[in-house]
C-alpha cells in the first residue's frame, strides 16, 4: 500500500510543504527588515553580516547533515532538522539586539541545511529517474509558494501583532508538519535483490562528478541567495517601494520561480522520454536557463519597475530550472545511500560560494559600487557553473558501487 504512486505523491507533497515552511522561516527576515531595521537600528553591513551568519552555519550544517540523513534514514534525518531549524526560527521572536538577531540567525541557517538533503533523497528512493527533475521541481517549487504566500501573510501579521509574531507563526507549522511526518512517512526498504556498495564521504570527494556538483552549486546558490535576501532591499532603496508593495510584488517574482522550477524538470524529463541520455538531457535543460541568466540580471539597467520586474522574474525561473536539474544529476550518478552526502557536499560548497558572494562582498560593495555591478556580474556564474557541470560531471554515468568503482578526480571523463 505504502509503496503505491498515491504514497509516492503524497511523499511529495509532505517535501513541498517542508519545502514550503522552510524557505517561509528563511524570507521573514528579509520581508520585515524595514521593521526591523528600525526597531533594532540595523545598519547596511550589520544585515550582511546576519546574512552571512546564516550562509556560514548553513554552510557548516550541509556538511555534517548530508552523512547524517545517509546513516539513520530519511525519516529520522529530516524530523530532527526540522525540529531544530523551528525552534530557532521561533527563538526569533526573543531578539533584542542584533547579536541576538545574528545568533538566531545562524541556528536557523544550521538547521534549514537538512531540508535539501533529505527531499532529495526521498526523491531518490521513491520516483524513477525519468519522473526525479519533475518531482524535484514540484517540491522545489515550495520556495516559490513561501515567497508568493509569504510577503502579503507576514507583512499582515507583523502589522497587526508585531514583527515577532510572525517568526511564532512560521515555527509554529514546521512543528505541525512535523507530527504529519512522523505519522505518516516511512524510510523505503533497501532492494536486497541488488544491493550497492556505500560511496563513503571521503569516497565521494575523490570522485569527478561530486566536484561537478559541488562547483555548480559554488557559482549558482549565491545568486538565488542574493536574490532572495537583497532583491527587497533593492526595491526598498533603489525603486523606492514601500513594504506593502513588496509585499505583493515579491509574489509575482516568484510565481515565476515556480514556473521555472516546474519547466526546468518537465523538460529535462520530456527529453529522457524522448529517449536522449541523462547527461544530454539534464546538461540541455541546464544550458537554457544559463543562458537567460546574464539577460534576466539587466534589469538594473531597465527604467520601468514593471520591466525590472518581468526581468527579474526571468532571473529567478532560470535559477530554479536550473537548480531542478542540478540536484537530480545526484541521483543519475551516486547511489541512494550516498545522494544526501553528496548533497551535503555540494550545499556546502553553494554555502560558501553564498556567504562570499551574497552576504560578505555585497555588503561592504554596493554602499560603495551600487547594485548594477554586483546583478550583472553574477548573471554569469551560471555559464561557469555549466562549464564546470559538464566539465566533471561528463555524460552523468552512473557509478557502479556494486563492484565499488569511482571515476577519481584526476581521471578523464
Amino acid at each position: 500500500m505504502t509503496s503505491s504512486p498515491a504514497y509516492r505523491w503524497w511523499v511529495l507533497w509532505l517535501l513541498f510543504f517542508a519545502t514550503t515552511i522552510n524557505y517561509l522561516d528563511r524570507i521573514v527576515f528579509s520581508v520585515l527588515v524595514p521593521v526591523i531595521r528600525a526597531d533594532l537600528h540595523l545598519s547596511d553591513e550589520q544585515y550582511g553580516l546576519m546574512t552571512s551568519a546564516f550562509t556560514s552555519a548553513y554552510t557548516i550544517g550541509f556538511i555534517f547533515i548530508g552523512k547524517f540523513i545517509d546513516r539513520y534514514g530519511t525519516k529520522l534525518g529530516y524530523a530532527t532538522a526540522t525540529l531544530f531549524w523551528s525552534i530557532a526560527a521561533g527563538l526569533h521572536a526573543l531578539a533584542r539586539t542584533p547579536f541576538d538577531l545574528g545568533l538566531w540567525r545562524a541556528a536557523l541557517g544550521l538547521g534549514e541545511s537538512g531540508n535539501f538533503p533529505a527531499a532529495i533523497k526521498a526523491v531518490a528512493e521513491w520516483f524513477p529517474a525519468e519522473e526525479r527533475a519533475f518531482a524535484t521541481g514540484i517540491f522545489n517549487s515550495g520556495t516559490t509558494a513561501a515567497s508568493i504566500i509569504g510577503p502579503p501573510v507576514l507583512v499582515a501579521v507583523a502589522s497587526a501583532y508585531g514583527w515577532r509574531s510572525a517568526f511564532i507563526v512560521t515555527a509554529s507549522l514546521g512543528i505541525i508538519w512535523l507530527v504529519m511526518w512522523q505519522a505518516t512517512y516511512h524510510d523505503k526498504p533497501v532492494d536486497m535483490a541488488s544491493p550497492e556498495l556505500p560511496v563513503g564521504w571521503l569516497q565521494a570527494l575523490q570522485t569527478r562528478e561530486t566536484w561537478g556538483f559541488a562547483l555548480g552549486k559554488f557559482f549558482t546558490d549565491p545568486v538565488w541567495w542574493f536574490y532572495l535576501f537583497w532583491l527587497p532591499l533593492y526595491l526598498y532603496d533603489i525603486r523606492k517601494f514601500d513594504m506593502k508593495q513588496v509585499g505583493w510584488v515579491l509574489p509575482v517574482l516568484y510565481t515565476s520561480a515556480g514556473i521555472g522550477s516546474l519547466f526546468g524538470g518537465w523538460l529535462s524529463g520530456y527529453f529522457l522520454k524522448r529517449g536522449w541520455p541523462p547527461g544530454k538531457a539534464r546538461k540541455t535543460a541546464m544550458g537554457l536557463c544559463a543562458g537567460f541568466m546574464p539577460l534576466a540580471a539587466m534589469g538594473v539597467l531597465v527604467p520601468s519597475n514593471i520591466g525590472a520586474i518581468l526581468l527579474f522574474s526571468v532571473a529567478l525561473a532560470g535559477h530554479q530550472g536550473w537548480s531542478a536539474n542540478l540536484y537530480t544529476t545526484t541521483s543519475d550518478v551516486f547511489p541512494k545511500n550516498a545522494v544526501a552526502s553528496v548533497i551535503g557536499i555540494g550545499g556546502a560548497a553553494g554555502g560558501v560560494g553564498g556567504v562570499i558572494f551574497s552576504s560578505l562582498i555585497p555588503g561592504y560593495l554596493i554602499p560603495l559600487v551600487g547594485y548594477r555591478p554586483v546583478f550583472l556580474i553574477m548573471g554569469f556564474f551560471y555559464l561557469a557553473g555549466w562549464y564546470c557541470v559538464h566539465f566533471f560531471m561528463g555524460d552523468l554515468n552512473r557509478i557502479d558501487t556494486k563492484q565499488a568503482t569511482v571515476r577519481p578526480v584526476s581521471s578523464s571523463k
